[in-house]
């Protein structure tokens, strides 16, 4: 015991220069070289009066006040009353909602006009390309995003390149505003995310060339070879071990200390069960399953295991792993306990969500299912947020959240409703009575001349 006290001191000292010499080993990379210059639009205090809420986590308000300032939630209060210094917005026969989340979108990296020279989303060179970025495509002209926040009620969104390949690269959450460049449309503090695919795209792209993978086994054994070398990778990282900078790698790297959530393109569920098995080889986490048709067969798994799973309501049969769908998938996981989401992968689709959502309800009434709509709006804003790692600032109308908010003209989950109004940090980004207050791109204005008389 005398001899250990004794020696104590010096291992001390021995962990000290150790832990130096690793941190003057470690390369120093910039983790965040294109950061979010985002900045909200200006806002006024604003009080929405005599409306039905939807909190965005399942709660119901009847004859309610929203307010909100300073770009944030202020609170709800049932018949709440006008207070001094607020825009009052009588909301008489109207609902609110926190914003609708799309989880899965390629605005921007698959613009319109749908044109070869705008397709940036799939860098179909390899079926690993981690090293990819989506914001790095991301045209901020794209007039779907003004689409998507009058015609949906859409305020934040993840796009993410496409799924050519077995790691697609990394994906970016955006606020749906106009900006510049894409830096000034990210989400402050959103993680990225990984996009991952299994199935039949990445063996039909590379199989028709002749090249690995070209069955669902190539897939695992490319997928897993590749998480073998990321591993080591980062034992050497973490280890101050010299290392060649390695743009895909340190993607990979940031996936297995959590920074960097993965997003799986992935229809069975067959194929959902093994990436979940490889995910605990490995020591990473899905965060959601994209498409994930066949949710419904192992929604008690996905439920065990905190996994997302983002479902469109009735698109099916379009490939061989899309056959097995049901229209009651999305209300059978969401009874299971399991994280459902609602999400588009397409420009039209976008403008339509809460009408998703509303057939999903329907088609779970119909066999006995019986969600609520308000724990159906769950689906589009608060489960997208958990999904994406922003759960804490927007995605419901907690007090302190981001004031990130839609004024519906009737039951959002009616086919005739449209948003009336839409705020966006408290800022009115949309008004349906104000032509002005709507985003419009550079491209939507036309070429300089363009309708002058001559």
């Amino acid at each position: 015991m005398v001899l250990a006290s004794m020696t104590t001191p010096a291992l001390a000292k021995k962990k000290d220069e150790d832990a130096a010499k690793v941190e003057a080993k470690a390369p120093a990379f910039n983790k965040d070289p294109y950061p979010s210059t985002y900045h909200a639009y200006p806002s006024v205090p604003t009080a929405v009066t005599n409306v039905t809420i939807y909190d965005g986590e399942g709660a119901k308000f009847v004859n309610a006040t929203v307010y909100f300032r300073d770009g944030k939630v202020e609170g709800i209060e049932a018949n709440g009353v006008a207070k001094d210094g607020y825009a009052v917005i009588d909301g008489t026969g109207k609902w609110v909602t926190p914003g609708i989340i799309d989880v899965h979108s390629h605005l921007g990296d698959y613009p319109s006009p749908g044109v070869d020279a705008h397709s940036d989303g799939n860098e179909a060179t390899g079926a690993v390309r981690p090293e990819v970025w989506a914001e790095h495509s991301v045209w901020p002209q794209d007039p779907g995003f003004s689409r998507a926040l009058a015609n949906g009620g859409v305020t934040a969104l993840q796009i993410l390149p496409g799924s050519a390949n077995l790691f697609g690269g990394r994906s970016v959450t955006i606020k749906n505003v106009y900006a510049r460049n894409v830096q000034g449309m990210k989400f402050p503090g959103a993680p990225y995310g990984l996009k991952m695919a299994c199935g039949e795209n990445p063996k039909r792209v590379y199989g028709s060339r002749g090249q690995m993978p070209q069955t669902r086994m190539g897939n695992m054994a490319v997928n897993r070879q590749t998480w073998a070398r990321a591993v080591e990778y980062k034992r050497k990282l973490d280890k101050g071990e010299a290392v060649a900078r390695d743009l895909a790698m340190e993607t990979l790297a940031d996936v297995l200390s959590g920074e960097i959530l993965v997003h799986n393109h992935c229809y069975r569920a067959d194929e959902m069960s093994l990436v979940i098995d490889m995910a605990k080889e490995f020591g990473y986490k899905v965060s959601t399953f994209h498409h994930a048709v066949e949710s419904y067969k192992i929604a008690d798994l996905l439920a065990k295991e905190g996994i997302c799973s983002a479902m469109w309501a009735d698109w099916w049969g379009f490939k061989m792993e899309s056959y097995d769908a049901i229209n009651e998938n999305i209300p059978l996981v969401h009874k299971a306990g399991a994280c459902a989401i609602v999400h588009s992968d397409d420009a039209n689709g976008i403008q339509r969500l809460n009408q998703d959502a509303a057939k999903a309800v329907a088609d779970g009434r119909r066999i006995g299912v019986n969600v609520s709509d308000e724990q159906a709006w769950t689906w589009l804003s608060y489960n997208p947020a958990k999904a994406l790692g922003i759960a804490d600032k927007t995605g419901s109308l907690k007090p302190g959240k981001m004031a990130d908010i839609v004024l519906w003209n009737g039951n959002p989950l009616s086919v005739y409703t449209r948003p009336d109004k839409v705020w966006i940090d408290g800022a009115l980004m949309y008004d349906a009575a104000d032509p002005k207050k709507r985003p419009v791109a550079d491209f939507e204005m036309g070429q300089p001349g363009e309708g002058d008389v001559k």
